[in-house]
């Protein structure tokens, strides 16, 4: 019983002191709920979706619940996050992990616990313009993230849906003066564990005016030398090179783009590339009310990647916030250069339309 005691009191006691050591030890918590139903004007033959996280047709859906702990230590030294999603959008935004389903496409990891864990990482800063990231992480490229509350319109752009979604291994970010970089290796393109020693090279350059009202970002993600059947891909090479502006013209009116060149090489057959282009004109008339028009080009003159030559798609998206509650409209049309949709019968249609609505709740 004394020695029960003293172990108490002795563990009571390493925890005080090193409680007392950092008082500057700090945890926060925050995540989030969406869901959302989708309809689209072909009727119930097709959803007509070839972007990621709504591929439903008349159906009310959960998106994704996701909950993350951030912790820093020592003054915002060292740090660690971990972020969690449950449901179709978390499981679509990790499609390498987990089990194998037969014939559905490449093969999986075997983690199915993977799957939940949008980013894990431990960031270490070595000085006040050095830090170092390790762990999985979502990607640099692109305009658009994951999580729902972090975007204005609900369905996703083509680029974010064909670019890579996450990166897992080292990274070191460098601020210099008014602008800063970025340059890290990690796995395969989407791996959290690797299945390929194809390792990917990513990067960054960002700035902008001393106002703050325009900044850039210039991003890179790729990799070269890889040999027949070394990666799930296929490719021999892949390099994507993508930039993000953005504009703030007044308190309620901002604009951004964003540009992407994605090029591929196949070990074997054609090479080629891929553009994308979108401008996001947001406009917030009032405190509970945002507007987004986002239109977005796609360029496949040799149909290397998509089966039509372009891709014109335009979503205006309403945001109506009620507290941490945001209930958002949204209108897609697209449009293609050939028979990229389908029509009720069946039959293919350049063209196609979209409505849904969803819920976000961020807490």
């Amino acid at each position: 019983m004394l020695r029960k005691l003293f172990l108490a009191t002795a563990a009571s006691f390493s925890i005080f002191t090193l409680t007392a050591q950092d008082s500057t030890k700090s945890v926060s918590i925050s995540g989030s709920v969406d869901g959302y139903y989708r309809y689209n004007f072909a009727g119930k033959t097709s959803n007509n979706n070839y972007t990621s996280f709504t591929n439903s047709q008349t159906s009310f859906e959960l998106g994704m619940a996701s909950l993350r702990a951030d912790a820093t230590a020592l003054s915002g030294k060292v740090g660690a996050t971990v972020d969690l999603g449950f449901g179709r959008r978390a499981e679509e935004f990790s499609y390498n992990d987990g089990n194998d389903n037969v014939g559905s496409g490449p093969d999986k990891n075997g983690f199915l616990s993977l799957a939940a864990i949008k980013q894990a990482f431990i960031t270490y800063a070595a000085s006040s313009k050095v830090k170092f990231t390790a762990g999985k992480f979502s990607t640099h490229v692109g305009y658009e993230l994951v999580d729902a509350p972090l975007n204005r319109n609900y369905s996703m752009s083509y680029m974010f849906t064909n670019g890579p979604f996450f990166h897992t291994g080292l990274k070191a970010d460098i601020t210099a003066g008014p602008v800063a970089f970025m340059l890290g290796l990690t796995n395969y393109t989407d791996q959290t564990t690797a299945t390929t020693g194809v390792k990917n090279l990513i990067a960054q350059v960002s700035g902008g005016t001393k106002n703050g009202k325009l900044k850039f970002y210039l991003n890179y993600s790729g990799f070269g030398g890889s040999k027949a059947g070394n990666n799930p891909s296929g490719l021999k090479t892949l390099n994507q090179v993508d930039a993000v502006v953005t504009g703030t013209i007044s308190s309620k009116f901002n604009i951004g783009y964003n540009g992407t060149v994605q090029s591929r090489k196949p070990v074997t057959g054609t090479s080629g590339s891929w553009v994308g282009n979108a401008l996001y004109f947001n406009f917030d008339p009032s405190e509970k009310t945002g507007i987004t028009l986002r239109s977005e080009l796609i360029s496949d003159s040799k149909t290397i990647y998509y089966s039509t030559k372009s891709i014109f798609a335009n979503t205006l998206s309403v945001s109506c916030k009620v507290g941490p509650l945001t209930i958002m409209p949204e209108l897609r049309v697209e449009s293609a250069q050939s028979n990229f949709y389908a029509k009720k019968d069946g039959s293919g249609t350049k063209s196609t339309a979209t409505a849904l609505v969803a819920a976000i709740y961020k807490f």
